[in-house]
């Protein structure tokens, strides 16, 4: 008779963003995904829905902003129109993530509706 141990959950990840310019930002924000998300390069492999825990820096802001997300998107390397291989994070329900949430959309307020090009969409 052999014993099973019951297997523990992974623990997230966890990952650093710096932006540091409104236009990487722009690239890197996905107002379209619930809670909204951001774009982090990354040649690590992930699998939709893998949790990951986010130290966010926006711009001149000297705060770090922890949040909590899942993986809602992937760009595998290699991908068309030469895209940046990496995962898009889809931001916690929280209040963290609404912070930072409404934070990135203060700073792109004017900017969501364009039509340049992001690293998703």
């Amino acid at each position: 008779m052999s014993e099973t141990t019951p297997s523990r959950p992974a623990r997230p990840s966890v990952l650093s963003l710096n932006i540091n310019s409104k236009s990487a930002l722009f690239a890197a924000y996905m107002p379209w995904l619930t809670n909204g998300g951001i774009f982090l390069p990354t040649a690590k492999r992930y699998a939709l829905g893998d949790e990951v825990f986010l130290m966010m820096q926006l711009m001149d802001d000297p705060a770090k902003y922890p949040v909590a997300g899942k993986v809602a998107w992937i760009t595998p390397s290699g991908a068309q129109r030469n895209k940046a291989q990496g995962v898009g994070v889809q931001f916690a329900a929280d209040e963290t993530g609404k912070t930072v949430r409404h934070k990135i959309e203060q700073i792109l307020a004017g900017h969501l509706g364009s039509n340049r090009p992001t690293h998703t969409l």
